[in-house]
């Protein structure tokens, strides 16, 4: 599955790595958003998996943090 093969990769990332991660993340999602508002989008399911991706993340860095502690 392409969805496990991603999240083991974000497990293997570093606290920075995963930060950095996620703010490009963010960064595309409001580039997406941005060109969806001007028309300008041609694949508008890009934004559900950008957003799935930010989740992923998201959930990987809350993983480690549990972990951590």
């Amino acid at each position: 599955m392409k969805t496990n093969k991603y999240v083991e990769d974000l497990q293997k990332k570093s606290d920075a790595e995963l930060a950095q991660e996620l703010v490009d993340a963010k960064k595309e999602l409001f580039n997406l958003r941005f060109q969806n508002a001007t028309n300008q989008l041609d694949n508008t399911a890009r934004i559900k998996d950008v957003r799935r991706n930010i989740a992923r993340i998201q959930t990987v860095i809350t993983q480690k943090a549990k972990t951590a502690n």
